[in-house]
């Protein structure tokens, strides 16, 4: 037999077989994950510090952008984009008072939906592009807010310069859903897109081409709001600053009147509206460049003229110097041309005399009611001075009209409206309320006429499908009152006595009240 002979490490217990060495692919595998994790780690930081960097570069930029912005405003070199810039300015949670050249006081603001209006198509496409700037830099979100929707408006304004008047019908549509957009709120207009939204994406059958113009209509006018919104927060912010100003300076001269009065205790005067300078308020802009004379010393003076025009027993002629004439001349010329500065009534020849300011203040106080408007639609009339002209000075009388408005549901506005999306809204009625308390013959009350173009009579109608004619209602006093004419919607008038349609017609107290409504007409189906 043959035998076997034991192994070595069974004859040699010192002797163990070698153990069998790990894969060489196991710690350098160890190694590796180790090595990613902390280049990932190394990148990781690098990438921080870039985008930190980046992020300091950008602000670095647009802080350099509105300074230069501010330097050419106030320097009178302006560009569009300036303007815009500057105007955010006063409202930028961003701004550091100690970082800018220019303090708020010396720089001007415009309002920014009116800085794009009269731009050009190049114009334009440049100031978009600037625009596009300042919205790539910005990282606060009420200012992208603010850039995003001069973006939308002048996006808008560039499609309308290119497309013209390529389509009437689309126009017309347009202006019509502009007029129902125009005085909602943002909030408003908000709640509104919801709602088309969602009536584009149900399955009712609905005019498509319609309600797509009106969402792509709406978002402009959001933009708008946004723009106005915008504008008010400035004003009121510059307001503030103004007082805060006013009453540091108050209380500087407070401190040293104290000081020159010695240690004695200095009440505060507490603000009364009593105190404030109204008749200097409501002086027009060529009356304050007159002289300013005592109440009694102008008493007396006037005393002393009535005594000598009581001895020569006549009023002696005024004469007017060459110069005086022109310039009255050339103020008669211009007036029809003049803007009124007052929301409420014309300047020019208007009566500022007691009586009318009381019954005029009166009337405004009582403000406008839920669907009324003030109306100021007076016309230029062309007459012949009247015979009186000589005699009393010929003055137009003050006025403080209302227009009624409402919504028309005919079968165009029930297809195309509903009560959540109203239609446009038309001219349901007046209510003329015309002061002469200064009438020579108060016996005879003022009166009213309606007067129609080109031959056109009552019932007649010239105007386009779609549309109203119009009329000129003309009011007629004796003196010292010229007569007034006003441009209305020509319809037959509901002469009911119906409280909430009622035909009011009055002269008392010196006001002519003219209150009155259309007729509605109603179709059987």
């Amino acid at each position: 037999m043959s035998s076997r002979n034991p192994p070595p490490w069974e004859r040699n217990g010192r002797d163990r077989p070698p153990q069998r060495p790990p894969p060489s692919s196991a710690i350098p595998a160890k190694r590796s994950a180790d090595s990613r994790s902390h280049d990932n780690a190394s990148k990781r930081s690098t990438n921080a510090a870039e985008e930190a960097w980046v992020a300091d570069e950008d602000r670095f930029v647009l802080q350099q952008a509105k300074k230069k912005a501010a330097l050419r405003v106030k320097g009178g070199r302006a560009k569009p984009i300036d303007w815009l810039a500057v105007t955010l300015r006063f409202i930028d949670p961003t701004k550091s008072i100690h970082d800018e050249e220019v303090g708020d006081h010396e720089l001007d603001v415009q309002d920014p939906e009116g800085v794009l209006e009269g731009l050009n198509a190049e114009e334009l496409s440049d100031l978009e592009k600037e625009i596009e700037n300042y919205l790539t830099l910005e990282t606060n979100r009420g200012n992208r807010e603010y850039w995003s929707a001069l973006k939308t408006i002048c996006k808008d304004l560039r499609r309308k310069s290119r497309a013209g008047r390529d389509s009437r019908s689309t126009s017309s549509v347009s202006a019509d859903i502009d007029k129902l957009l125009a005085p909602k709120t943002y909030e408003q207009l908000e709640t509104l897109e919801v709602q088309v939204k969602r009536k584009l994406d149900s399955d009712e059958p609905i005019d498509y081409d319609y309600w797509e113009q009106l969402l792509r209509n709406l978002r402009i006018w959001k933009a708008k709001a946004k723009l106005r919104r915008v504008s008010q927060e400035i004003v009121r912010e510059r307001l503030q600053a103004l007082r805060k100003q006013q009453a540091e300076a108050a209380a500087s001269v407070q401190a040293k009147l104290s000081e020159k009065l010695g240690n004695t205790a200095a009440t505060a005067v507490v603000y009364d509206a009593a105190l404030d300078p109204q008749p200097s308020l409501k002086l027009r802009a060529e009356d304050k460049a007159l002289a300013q004379v005592d109440a009694q010393t102008f008493l007396n003076d006037l005393a002393n003229e009535r005594k000598k025009i009581q001895k020569l027993g006549y009023v002696p002629s005024q004469k007017t110097s060459p110069d005086q004439a022109s310039t009255d001349n050339t103020l008669a010329s211009h007036g029809a041309a003049t803007v009124s500065a007052s929301r409420f009534a014309p300047v020019e020849k208007d009566d500022y005399s007691q009586a009318t300011m009381a019954l005029y203040e009166r009337e405004v106080a009582r403000g406008v009611e839920e669907g009324e408007e003030v109306f100021t639609a007076e016309e230029n009339l062309t007459t012949a001075p009247p015979q009186w002209a000589g005699t009393y000075k010929p003055r137009k009388p003050r006025y403080f009209n209302r227009v009624q408005m409402g919504y028309e549901w005919n079968k165009y506005n029930q297809t195309h409206y509903d009560h959540d999306n109203p239609p446009p809204k038309v001219v349901q009625g007046y209510k003329f309320n015309i002061f002469y308390p200064d009438l020579i013959d108060k016996a005879k009350a003022p009166t009213y006429r309606i007067e129609r173009e080109n031959g056109r009579r009552r019932g007649e109608s010239f105007a386009p499908a779609g549309e109203d004619d119009t009329c000129l209602i003309r009011f007629i006093a004796g003196p010292p009152y010229e007569d007034i004419a006003f441009r209305i919607v020509d319809k037959e008038w509901d002469y009911s006595a119906r409280r909430e349609r009622g035909f009011k017609s009055s002269f008392d107290k010196g006001i002519l009240q003219l209150h009155f409504q259309f007729k509605k007409v109603y179709y059987r189906k």
